[in-house]
């Protein structure tokens, strides 16, 4: 009896181990771990004879099942592991890389047009000597109007919608406090330009909550109105490549004194007339004039000593000057048929 499970031990065991290497899967080697070693298996059937043998059989045969069961549990654990590696070399060799291939072609990203001709706009000055300097987008009202001889129940405080924070702050509506700040700081001479984005409550066509603008500043003694129109036009010859007309026009900011509107001719007709200039030939674009004494007093600056002049443009309002560009959403929408056009 007892040589006969032992040589049923011996057949369980030659069979399982030829199952488990015949397993390719995983699965396959799950399944016949279950089916050598499992509750229902024929080595687990064998093990319930041993009842039936005396005690020197039973201890026989008990040390050859145990022995067997051990063998095939660790050669089961083995062929696990090979499988395993066998696994990771197949999805790593499936996954190679041939590094002497041509990579795909990815689409470059471009540059806004807005942020094209900021860029432009603050190279221009950097030729001409400007610094370019940047300050907080939330703002203090000191900084945003006060400083600026706008001082509270100002009529000017009406033509800027502004967003005011909850702790009394705001977001700035111009790039004017940044001036304040340098002029705070820095001795004259100052030639300065402030690009960045501002803030106002207005949206339709031409008009965002958010835009761009550029603010210049200079400082220094005997600076007058004639330097203010010779950078002007300067300015503007550059960033439009081409010889343009200008003209100024008296008009009221209360941060500076005497101050005038910009017009340049017509970008489109070239001044002949057209929709856009509505058939003038003329294009505002932007504000000037001298620095206010009283601007200088709020900042330390004696105003008999020196003077200076400064002037604004929106960025968005070149931008769509300078590419024909008719409707100002166009630029917020990020609709890729018009960005892939820069």
């Amino acid at each position: 009896m007892s040589t006969s499970l032992i040589k049923t031990l011996d057949e369980i065991e030659s069979f399982a181990s030829k199952a488990a290497l015949a397993a390719t899967e995983l699965s396959d080697l799950q399944q016949a771990r279950v089916q050598f070693l499992g509750k229902k298996s024929p080595l687990t059937e064998a093990l319930k004879a041993l009842g039936g043998l005396s005690p020197d059989e039973r201890k026989a045969v008990g040390q050859r099942a145990n022995e067997a069961k051990a063998r095939l549990e660790d050669f089961f654990t083995q062929r696990e592991t090979a499988l395993k590696q066998q696994t990771v070399a197949k999805k790593l060799d499936a996954e190679r890389i041939d590094v002497t291939l041509d990579g795909p072609i990815v689409p470059l990203g471009k540059r806004h047009p807005v942020m094209r001709v900021l860029r432009d706009v603050t190279d221009v000055f950097r030729s001409m000597g400007f610094d370019i300097q940047e300050g907080p987008q939330i703002e203090s009202d000191f900084y945003n109007f006060e400083a600026l001889n706008i001082p509270a129940n100002h009529p000017a405080r009406d033509m800027q919608d502004t967003f005011y924070l909850p702790n009394g702050h705001l977001l700035r509506t111009h790039t004017s406090p940044v001036q304040v700040r340098v002029m705070q700081n820095q001795k004259p001479p100052i030639a300065m330009v402030a690009p960045g984005a501002v803030y106002r409550n207005d949206s339709d066509v031409t008009h965002t909550p958010m835009f761009h603008q550029m603010e210049a500043l200079v400082v220094d003694k005997g600076i007058h109105f004639g330097h203010l129109k010779a950078v002007i036009a300067e300015f503007l010859k550059r960033v439009f490549a081409s010889e343009l007309n200008v003209r100024f026009r008296p008009s009221f900011f209360p941060f500076t004194e005497p101050s005038a509107e910009v017009d340049m001719s017509c970008v489109i007709c070239t001044g002949g007339g057209c929709k856009v200039c509505k058939g003038t030939g003329w294009l505002e674009i932007m504000g000037c004039g001298l620095v206010d004494p009283a601007v200088f007093a709020h900042v330390g600056i004696d105003s008999s000593i020196y003077t200076g002049f400064a002037f604004g443009v929106g960025i968005e309002r070149m931008t769509m000057l300078k590419y024909g560009i008719n409707d100002l959403r166009l630029f917020f929408e990020n609709d890729l048929r018009f960005l892939e056009q820069f």
